[in-house]
């Protein structure tokens, strides 16, 4: 029980992160031309996303809290199944990367009808992005690595179905 409430604390910490920052940019850069950190290389730049990633699917918030919910739901399922020990720690912040980076956004969805995005490399044009929106991608980044490298088929098994009477039930 211990280990739920930390992890709850875990994303509360991100989360209160990634929304002073969005706060930080609301107040600070919007109806700004930006603030440039390093000249012709990384700048701050308001830009309200109404879009997912790179403002793909504009104006479908609908969609996006529905799959944010699905996702999350998903994502909890395979965290309480999740065995305690050790081996699982990774997993366990990846779990944490992902629900904090998703309610983070979630949040801004639901309270303004948009993504607060700040963060742009001006110098490769990478499109706009968050605080939330690193929580996601470093962890995704991450969890590829654990599931090609690090864990075995077998200490993925935990997360597939039960076996009866020997066989498998997928057939």
């Amino acid at each position: 029980m211990k280990r739920h409430i930390r992890i709850f604390f875990i994303i509360l910490i991100l989360l209160v992160i990634d929304q002073a920052t969005k706060m930080w940019a609301l107040t600070q850069l919007q109806g700004s031309a930006g603030v440039s950190l390093i000249f012709g290389v990384f700048e701050f730049q308001y830009l309200e996303n109404r879009g997912a990633a790179f403002g793909i699917l504009q104006n479908h918030r609908e969609l996006f809290l529905i799959m944010t919910a699905a996702a999350g739901a998903l994502l909890t399922y395979f965290y309480v199944k999740m065995p305690a020990s050790g081996k699982y720690t990774p997993l366990r912040c990846c779990y944490v990367g992902l629900m904090a980076g998703a309610i983070g956004n979630l949040i801004d969805r639901m309270f303004r009808g948009y993504v607060i995005d700040f963060l742009y490399f001006c110098l490769i044009d990478f499109p706009i992005f968050n605080v939330a929106d690193i929580y996601v991608t470093v962890t995704v980044v991450i969890l590829l690595f654990l599931l090609l490298f690090y864990y075995k088929e077998e200490d993925l098994a935990v997360f597939g179905r039960k076996e009866t009477h020997g066989r498998d039930n997928r057939a």
